[in-house]
């Protein structure tokens, strides 16, 4: 189950919102239900509630590029059966197929995502036998036992809600000997940008509402892999800062390479309001400054399960 308490860091004043919502959204309920928060998730990546995801590539290419390079550093993928979960635009799907892999499988809940995987692998020129998208959820992966030799999942284990359900299906899939490998938002990612988004949010619409937003301290990411079962654990922390030339720009890079999920919460009359509020308050304030905190996680499966 996803945890109540905010994980990540914010200010005191920001957490004692967040907190004191949280406990009464798991009174309610709210926030035990995880369906809904997935469909919330796949709304702001289908760009139902916003069109701030049309823009993923233009603003967020080299961000998650570079992710997914050190991602896959060391890693060897010749000839191997690779499975991408929440592969988002193909970043790191076509990464794979260009160092050789027999084949990738990128599934993502968004259709928009995957239309976007389709249509670069048409301008690419790779065929569905070289890398396949489907639409999938990551906590149901419809494949047999073994099926993979890799499995790897860029940035989305943070937006999961049963976290631990998605690490022993990604185990479950993987052949004896396997190899996991992920990246996941650590503790301090986008925190002047989160702060400030809850700064902006009217009570009326945000009180017991929570948010869908996992972040976690890598020893804790290490013990959800011993937990599940890997062997061979090991994990590295990547933190750097990135200054944009107005609080504007911040936000229209935070609320593009996020999709804003959080916004389909809200009435669909006050999106716009609450949206266009939040960008003004970023340049009123001058959030101009976006912490990166990247969490790199590997582990194998044991060539016998017990």
């Amino acid at each position: 189950m996803p945890t109540v308490l905010w994980t990540g860091k914010l200010s005191p004043s920001a957490k004692l919102i967040v907190n004191t919502s949280n406990l009464f959204a798991w009174i309610t309920g709210n926030a035990r239900d995880t369906s809904a928060m997935k469909q919330r998730i796949k709304a702001g990546y289908e760009g139902i509630c916003t069109d701030y995801v049309t823009r993923y590539d233009t603003l967020g290419l080299n961000h998650f590029t570079k992710i997914a390079g050190e991602l896959l550093e060391g890693l060897d993928l010749q000839g191997k059966y690779v499975l991408d979960i929440g592969c988002g635009t193909g970043i790191v799907s076509f990464l794979a197929v260009s160092r050789e892999s027999a084949k990738v499988i990128g599934i993502d809940i968004s259709r928009y995502m995957l239309e976007q995987c389709r249509r670069k692998a048409v301008i690419k020129g790779y065929s569905k036998e070289q890398v396949d998208f489907r639409q999938y959820d990551a906590e149901f992966l419809p494949f047999d036992n073994g099926s993979f030799d890799i499995v790897l999942s860029s940035m989305m284990f943070g937006l999961i809600p049963n976290q631990e359900r998605v690490l022993s299906e990604m185990k479950r899939v993987l052949k004896p000997n396997g190899i996991v490998a992920l990246s996941s938002h650590g503790t301090e990612y986008y925190h002047e940008a989160i702060d400030a988004t809850i700064r902006t949010i009217p009570l009326r619409y945000g009180f017991g509402y929570r948010f869908e937003f996992w972040p976690r301290e890598e020893k804790a990411i290490q013990r959800m892999f011993a937990q599940s079962g890997y062997t061979d654990i090991r994990t590295r922390r990547l933190i750097w800062q990135d200054m944009f030339q107005d609080g504007g720009k911040a936000y229209d890079f935070f609320a593009t390479t996020s999709a804003s999920w959080w916004l389909s919460k809200f009435p669909p009359e006050k999106i716009g309001e609450i949206s266009q509020k939040n960008r003004d308050y970023f340049k009123r304030k001058n959030v101009a400054k976006i912490t990166h905190d990247i969490v790199l996680a590997y582990g194998r499966k044991p060539e016998t399960v017990g």
